[in-house]
């Protein structure tokens, strides 16, 4: 038995110097000696300056936002924002893909740096694979810069480097805004992906952002600067290497636009100029109070205090619910806490709705199944849950969606609406993982227009885009909200799928979902 117990220790020995080792072999280039940038002041001209400077002097000190609903629209208001820009560009994004509306956005960003603007491209490693070329070739243009939120050790095999560095690589930055000459913000659900815009063949997302512009532009830029300087962040020149001498991103958008999507490409440029809908006031802002709600960047390595969470700010800033709290997540893992909460909710007398993917629509199947350890127990606890269909109502009209946009086969919007006065848009989840692992932000607007289209929706039990989950006998129960059939199966599930779900269930993991 001792020598079992010697052999072990041994073992684990080992196994800490190999680690050790490999952390000093592949560790990440020295960035102290790094000059950290802050946000730019507005100009005082520019395409965007001109048209907002009537609406912003006439609502000094509010802030003006615009939902954007449909998915191309959002996309064309980012390329449009980025040809407007005279300024400054900075843009922070948990994923940005090396496809055609990835492509498009970056060469919109060189574009403008070649005009003088400067550009701060901050971005998640996690969420970047195969741009490592393109991202060196940007950074190498004297107008921008590009840093990378806990880069991987490895270049070739990044996920290898988890082996030997996983507690800081589990955290990741899940934050998304696009600010331009700190006048104009999109900040919401949306990541850079040909899925999260409406084109390309994978599973396209149902999702949300908001235009704003006023006062939690400077917000937002602010909380930009406390990211560009944080430790977390590195520089992406020393990490990446010298760049090629061809353009990788011109190569990249000459291949796309020779391709059968060339038509996709086309109808993504002929979406209206929302920089001459704001000039024109065809783009109508709702001038009122938000409040910027984001996760201090130290959580990236593992420091940041329970009180200054993003999740514990966030119920602080909404303050007491009196009636009706309608939420949409499509990863939904309460945990204990959770379930706690929406308890007390229920006693107190307030309503309590939440949409979430189905099995048969999630994009993440162990997140599915630590939804489905709290499923019975908020039922019980007096949540009305829904769970979105996959493909649903393709053929019903976009105005049946309330703000959810056209239709599509998974969620992806971060939602919330308090007592028909207050709306919470951006990118956290309810999970473990966007409550202590990954940073979040998101603006928390009272705006009664808002909320009351996501209580509406749900009024309306979702113009019959989900299921609504009920209690059966014991047991949770599908209702079609079309034809009122019942099932006790759950839509999409099958034997590997069900065996795959028990098994996650019982694992230990729920802190990392």
């Amino acid at each position: 038995m001792l020598f079992v117990l010697y052999c072990v220790f041994g073992l684990g020995l080992l196994a800490a110097v190999a680690v050790m080792a490999c952390r000093r072999v592949f560790a990440l280039p020295d960035s102290t000696e790094r000059h950290d940038a802050t946000a730019k002041p507005p100009p005082g001209s520019g395409p965007l300056a001109d048209a907002l400077s009537r609406l912003a002097s006439d609502h000094a000190g509010l802030t003006g936002v615009a939902p954007l609903q449909q998915s191309a629209m959002a996309f064309a208001a980012r390329i449009s924002l980025a040809d407007a820009a005279v300024s400054s560009i900075d843009a922070q994004y948990y994923i940005w893909h090396n496809d055609l509306t990835g492509y498009l956005l970056l060469d919109a960003l060189q574009r403008a740096a070649d005009r003088g603007v400067r550009v701060r491209l901050l971005l998640d490693d996690n969420g970047v694979s195969g741009l490592d070329c393109e991202l060196a070739h940007l950074d190498a243009h004297p107008n921008i810069e590009v840093r990378l939120y806990n880069p991987f050790n490895l270049r070739r095999l990044k996920l290898a480097s988890y082996c030997f560095d996983f507690f800081r690589l589990n955290r990741r930055m899940h934050n998304k805004s696009f600010t331009v000459d700190g006048l104009v913000t999109i900040l919401g659900g949306r990541n850079v992906g040909d899925e999260y815009f409406g084109t390309g063949s994978s599973a396209l997302f149902i999702d949300l952002d908001v235009l704003a512009a006023g006062k939690a532009v400077a917000d937002v830029s602010a909380d930009f600067d406390r990211y560009w300087a944080a430790p977390s962040v590195h520089p992406a020149g020393p990490i990446l290497g010298k760049p090629n001498a061809t353009d990788p991103i011109g190569e990249g958008l000459a291949r796309l636009q020779n391709s059968p999507r060339q038509k996709e490409h086309r109808e993504l440029r002929e979406t209206p100029d929302i920089v001459e809908a704001l000039a024109r006031g065809e783009l109508q802002l709702e001038w009122t109070t938000a409040i910027l709600v984001s996760d201090d960047p130290v959580k990236g390595e593992g420091a940041v205090r329970r009180q200054d969470l993003l999740a514990v700010r966030l119920m602080q800033a909404v303050g007491e619910i009196h009636s009706r709290f309608d939420g949409i997540s499509p990863y939904l893992v309460p945990g204990r806490a959770g379930v706690r909460a929406f308890r007390t909710l229920n006693r107190r007398g307030v309503a309590l709705r939440m949409l979430t993917n189905s099995l048969e629509a999630t994009d993440v199947l162990p997140v599915h199944a630590g939804y489905t350890k709290y499923r019975r127990r908020m039922l019980r606890c007096g949540v009305r849950l829904f769970e979105l269909r996959k493909q649903a109502a393709q053929d019903r009209p976009s105005k049946v969606f309330g703000p959810f946009g056209p239709s599509g086969s998974s969620l992806h919007a971060k939602i919330f609406a308090v007592d028909g006065k207050r709306i919470f848009v951006g990118s956290f989840n309810f999970d473990p993982r966007s409550t202590t692992l990954n940073t979040e932000m998101g603006l928390l607007i009272n705006s009664e227009r808002m909320a009351r289209a996501v209580h509406d929706a749900f009024d309306h039990e979702l113009g019959g885009l989900a299921w609504r989950v009920e209690m059966n006998n014991g047991h949770p129960a599908w209702v079609d909200l079309v034809t009122g059939e019942k099932s006790s199966k759950e839509p999409g599930s099958d034997m590997p799928k069900r065996i795959a779900l028990a098994v996650i269930g019982w694992l230990p993991v729920e802190w990392l979902l």
